[in-house]
């Protein structure tokens, strides 16, 4: 019986007690794990969590803001842009006209034609007498004039054959030649008088003073005659000191052909300046000034021969394009040319090459194809292509 309980007995090693000995105890692990922070530290890191969220909200909302306002000043640019284009400029312009025009007849020429273009006019009682005005509405970038209405510096001056030899007939003769340009007979009420008046208070427009001669005009290529002897040295003197031009027009179709050229290159000047043209047409940036590179290899040579082409009035590079790409070079088209059996076939050879790109189907065109035969046949060099 002793021996049993013995064996049921565990025995405890020396070794196991040496091991007891070395562990931590549990209770001092256990205090240094369930350490709590002090509410300063909490208080501390919830402040550090909170401002970097704010940071991130701030600048969240601040590359959103940027965001806007780019797209909002691309938006602008957009409406500007648009609102600068001549065909929508026009439409903000407004031809006054001087009451004073209407007593002549052929008047209702200009105002026959201003009304099927759809431009709109009005008739004026106030300002330089017999004048051609253009206004338009100011725009948020301008500074915006009188009712926020801007007049354009160019002024046009409609009178007749006997009111312009009035205004020149106004001036004092070569027998007081000590007064100052521009004094008149004061007791000469003239159209002269009203545009020196005009010019003096007004220093910035461009006033050009357009005479109508109801006769035809002469062969010759010298200015039109009247049948009043005026003094061309006369003329240029005034020009020159007032900054006013004088055009001698046949009839108000003239006219009228003066005033559209002039109400269509107001309208395109704010879309020029917009896109930074230069005031030279002939000195432009861009690759069009800078010529094409030719190498020794002959690379860049069909560039130029496009180019060539397309130096032509009205031919686009759609249209040079068909022509080059049937004959790469000029030789090979002047040897189609010798081919032709007649003079008519030479100029119609390029008539019938389509030309690629635009919705409609196109051809090069009997006109075109003439000009360009003439171009590199004719021995004329004073010869005008168009």
């Amino acid at each position: 019986m002793p021996a049993v309980q013995r064996a049921n007995t565990w025995e405890i090693s020396d070794s196991e007690e040496e091991s007891d000995l070395n562990k931590p105890s549990s209770s001092s692990s256990g205090e240094k794990k369930r350490r709590r922070r002090t509410q300063e530290e909490v208080q501390e890191e919830q402040e550090t969590r909170r401002a970097a969220r704010e940071k991130q909200r701030q600048e969240k909302n601040k590359l959103k803001e940027e965001k806007l306002e780019e797209q909002q000043r691309r938006r602008e640019a957009a409406v500007r842009v648009s609102l600068f284009k001549p065909e929508n400029f026009i439409k903000s312009l407004t031809l006054q006209i001087h009451a004073a025009l209407l007593r002549d007849a052929g008047c209702d020429v200009l105002l026959g034609t201003l009304d099927g273009l759809q431009w709109k006019n009005c008739i004026e009682n106030q300002g330089l007498p017999n004048s051609i005005i253009w206004t338009r509405p100011a725009l948020q970038t301008e500074d915006e004039a009188k009712n926020g209405v801007i007049e354009e510096d160019q002024v046009l001056m409609v009178i007749s054959h006997n009111e312009f030899e009035d205004m020149v007939m106004s001036h004092k003769t070569e027998t007081n030649q000590s007064v100052p340009i521009g004094v008149v007979y004061e007791e000469a009420e003239s159209l002269l008088q009203h545009l020196y008046k005009y010019l003096t208070e007004a220093s910035r427009k461009f006033v050009t003073v357009l005479v109508i001669s109801h006769q035809q005009r002469s062969g010759s290529g010298d200015e039109d005659h009247f049948d009043f002897h005026l003094s061309q040295h006369h003329l240029d003197t005034e020009a020159l000191y007032w900054n006013v031009s004088v055009n001698f027009l046949f009839g108000w179709q003239e006219v009228t052909d003066h005033v559209v050229a002039v109400t269509k290159a107001v309208s395109k000047r704010p879309y020029k300046v917009l896109c930074g043209e230069p005031d030279l047409g002939f000195c432009m940036d861009g690759s069009w000034s800078a010529g094409v590179r030719v190498d020794r290899d002959g690379r860049g040579l069909a560039q130029v021969w496009t180019r060539q082409i397309q130096q032509l009035n009205r031919v686009s590079p759609a249209l040079a394009k068909a022509v080059t790409s049937v004959y790469p070079s000029p030789s090979l088209l002047l040897q189609a040319y010798e081919q032709q059996p007649s003079e008519e076939e030479r100029r119609r050879l390029l008539a019938d090459l389509a030309v690629v790109g635009g919705a409609k189907e196109r051809r090069v065109g009997p006109e075109l194809a003439g000009r360009i035969h003439r171009l590199l046949t004719s021995q004329n060099p004073h010869l005008l292509l168009d």
